[in-house]
């Protein structure tokens, strides 16, 4: 994919592509934005996390402005994959991009960008991690921080 500025080899370029592929498909969809809803989303996280093979959990947050909207099952080239949606008072939304990662454990944050599009992603605990969004970076960062605050503590 063209136009990434950005870090992360070892397959990071794909899987961030991939990341934000699976945005613009989904983000934009007005009725079907998420295959389970976050009404169901203990059903949501369980069923994500057999089908990749670890615990999941869906993060809060609220304190960010987002709230969850649901998620769906994907799959890329290395199999398959999780999004879960999120969605501010305001409409925008903001994605999580999860599959498993059998690299090498490595927490640190890297950021990728495409138009409009920007992304940071990590790995940590066998998952790989994107968070994606239409945001500036700032404000996409502190999400990324949230995000990743919460599947630590």
């Amino acid at each position: 994919m063209g136009g990434w500025a950005g870090g992360g080899g070892g397959g990071g370029a794909a899987f961030v592509a991939d990341a934000v592929a699976a945005r613009r498909v989904c983000a934009v969809e007005v009725r079907h934005p998420v295959e389970v809803g976050a009404d169901q989303e203990a059903h949501l996280v369980g069923w994500l996390s057999k089908r990749l093979g670890k615990p999941l959990q869906a993060p809060r947050l609220a304190d960010k402005g987002y709230d969850l909207v649901g998620g769906r099952l994907l799959s890329d080239a290395r199999g398959p994959a999780a999004q879960l949606m999120y969605q501010d008072a305001a409409g925008r939304r903001i994605t999580l991009y999860i599959r498993p990662a059998s690299d090498a454990p490595d927490t640190s944050f890297r950021f990728a960008q495409d138009g409009n599009v920007q992304a940071f992603y990590w790995r940590d605990n066998g998952l790989a991690w994107a968070v994606t969004g239409d945001l500036d970076r700032v404000t996409l960062s502190a999400i990324a921080e949230e995000v990743y605050g919460a599947l630590n503590s």
